[in-house]
This record gives structure tokens, sequence and C-alpha cells, in this order.
């Protein structure tokens, strides 16, 4: 793996372009570059995996953080329009990673990864962080996974069922850039919850 810092690899990330017209019934946000960068580091420190998997990628922030640190990535989204702009961020930070158009839900592969997502909330269609977990408890066996506070007894019930279980759970308060025009205020901060799992049988 590639030696940066995460402040570094954050600023870098900083120069990347985030959705031009997001979709609110995809829940698209931009993943902030602070966490990306954070989540990327931490799973560099923890020797995880270098084949890297993103879910729902959107415009390529984690699949990019973690290509920059040296791991291979691979962003699967739906939406056409973001991933151009992914494959646009990866240029422009000097990097390669594969893009596949698709449903996370129907995406297969026989290859083992580590997954990475920062997967729709739920707000906007209930339980749509569920399919996404599935996902990657499917294809993974290890998995960084951001989900709203208050998500931990969700989250450590379905990975336990599947033969998984939570090995880290960090807390953090985020800033959210008004994305849409029913948000009041330019940014505000949200607490989210990053989940490590991994697999145990």
């Amino acid at each position: 793996m590639k030696k940066i810092s995460k402040k570094s690899l954050a600023i870098e990330l900083e120069r990347l372009e985030g959705f031009k017209n997001p979709k609110l019934f995809l829940e698209q946000y931009l993943t902030p570059p602070s966490l990306a960068a954070e989540i990327a580091v931490n799973a560099s420190l923890l020797d995880d995996i270098d084949l890297v998997l993103d879910l729902g990628c959107g415009t390529g922030m984690l699949t990019i953080a973690f290509e920059l640190l040296g791991f291979r990535g691979v962003g699967v989204d739906i939406d056409l329009d973001a991933l151009k702009i992914a494959r646009s961020n990866s240029k422009r930070a000097g990097v390669d990673p594969d893009f596949v158009l698709c449903d996370v839900k129907f995406f297969e592969s026989k290859t083992t990864f580590t997954v990475v997502m920062n997967p729709p909330f739920g707000i906007q269609k209930k339980h749509a962080d569920r399919i996404f977990l599935k996902k990657a408890l499917e294809l993974g066996d290890v998995i960084y996974s951001i989900h709203s506070a208050g998500s931990e007894k969700f989250v450590k019930n379905i990975c336990e069922r599947s033969g998984f279980r939570v090995t880290h759970l960090w807390r953090y308060l985020i800033p959210l850039k008004k994305t849409y025009d029913f948000h009041e205020k330019e940014f505000k901060r949200i607490a989210v919850e990053v989940f490590r799992i991994e697999r145990t049988r």
C-alpha cells in the first residue's frame, strides 16, 4: 500500500467533482472527502484485502480514495450520469478503477472483495440500506459501511445471522452540503456510524 496521510488524501479528494444533478429517489449525497480518507486509511492499516468493491459508488469518492492508497477498485452504480463523473474524477486523480453500470442487487462476482459503501439511508425508500448490506455480505470477506446514527442493532443483527461480526464501530459528525431544494441550510452536520464487518465462517 502507498503511504499517504489522511490529511493529504482528503486534500486530494477535495478536488473531485460531485453530483451535477443529484437524484433524490436514489438518495445521492456526496461522501465527505475527509470521511472517505479516514475509511481508506483505516482499511490500509488493518491490512484488508486489496481488491475493493464500492457498492453504489456514485461519483467515485470511496473508490478513488482506496485506489490512491494502492488498492484495486471496482465501483458499481445504477446511475450512468454518476459513473461518467466517476470516470472523469478518476482521470483527474490519476487512477484507473473499473466502473460497472448495474443495479447493486443484480451484481454478481465470484471474486472476494473488501466491500466499501455509503448506501442510501432508507429515507426515501424504506430499507434501501438493507439491499446494499445483504449484497455486501454475499460478496465481501471484509465490509466498511456507512449508516445513519442508531443503526448499530440493525447492522449487528443482520451480520450475525449471515456469519459475520462487527469488529469496529466509528461514530462521526459529517458535513452535509445543501444538495436538494428542500434543504434550508447551506450545510449541516449529521451523525453517522461506520462499521467494519468481517466474515466469521
